[in-house]
């Protein structure tokens, strides 16, 4: 898409925002909403536009971005709820819907059937690669929808992402996104209890990485996130587990991923139990830590 396409820009929270920081910088015309006074105000300091509602925002957009923390949120917005009109009932004819969030696969085909059924066309696009990625513009984008309006978005996604990756057709972004997480969930609870586990066997952090990282247990979760300070300096370790991927936002994806394998059949025992651990994590104070502070959980739980 052409830098003169203008970009509502509906959702602009810690991804959000950066993320609409890029698009400004690179020369899009961007018209942002967000319900959080101090969202609206932090894009507003870093040269974003903003506008009072979200009907204000999509005015002659060409492309509808939105960046919401649910699929109810996507759906209520596309429908108009609570008395208030839809984004699709309101939008120009044939305006592009490009959806950000991480929402259930069922959610995103039908956010995108609505949007098509109301005139208009529709990508799922979740993102991977956390507040540093948007801000860097280096996230990855998992892209659901046809080819041919996956390449009208591509130019786009291109400058607030360093890898975008046409996954199939509506809903795939999604399914790519989730699938991809819950690999990162479980391997970040193997890899903590491993380290714990050498902690009482002795073995320094330093030693386990060297081999794990050489070996058969390399994982993105060991080389780039280790959850103990000291043998990856910028991973959330080294800054008392501050964010990073939230463990809130690990929990959400894990439940997101529980209903896609309930919904499926798939009989999976480890990825349930990933989902009720980071659950736990979350509730008990992990919710605002990075995810890899499942450490201590672990090592707080382990018998002394």
């Amino acid at each position: 898409m052409p830098e003169q396409t203008t970009v509502a820009f509906l959702g602009l929270g810690h991804m959000g925002g950066p993320m609409a920081v890029n698009l400004v910088r690179a020369g899009y015309t961007v018209a942002g909403f967000d319900v959080v006074p101090a969202a609206l105000e932090a894009a507003q300091t870093h040269g974003v536009p903003t506008v009072a509602s979200p009907l204000d925002a999509i005015a002659g957009a060409d492309v509808v971005l939105t960046m919401f923390p649910s699929g109810q949120h996507v759906l209520d917005a596309y429908r108009g709820a609570d008395g208030q009109p839809g984004l699709l009932a309101e939008a120009k004819p044939g305006t592009m819907f490009l959806d950000c969030s991480t929402i259930n696969v069922d959610e995103a085909r039908e956010a995108s059937a609505l949007a098509i059924a109301a005139g208009h066309r529709a990508v799922d696009a979740p993102v991977s690669g956390g507040v540093v990625g948007a801000e860097a513009g280096t996230l990855t984008f998992m892209v659901g929808g046809e080819t041919e309006d996956f390449e009208a978005v591509r130019p786009l996604l291109e400058v607030m992402g360093k890898r975008v990756v046409h996954c199939g057709g509506h809903g795939g972004g999604q399914a790519a996104k989730i699938c991809n997480n819950l690999i990162l969930g479980v391997s970040m609870i193997a890899v903590s209890e491993a380290f714990v586990l050498g902690e009482k066997l002795g073995l320094t952090h330093q030693a386990l990485f060297d081999v794990a990282s050489n070996a058969s247990g390399q994982c993105w979760a060991l080389t780039t996130n280790c959850p103990v300070p000291g043998p990856v300096p910028t991973s959330p370790a080294n800054r008392d587990y501050q964010p990073g991927f939230a463990g809130a936002l690990m929990a959400k994806d894990l439940r997101l991923a529980l209903n896609a394998l309930e919904s499926t059949g798939v009989a999976a025992r480890l990825g349930p139990l990933a989902s009720e651990i980071y659950d736990t994590f979350a509730a008990e104070g992990g919710a605002g830590r990075d995810f890899s502070g499942i450490i201590t959980d672990i090592r707080d739980k382990s018998q002394h």
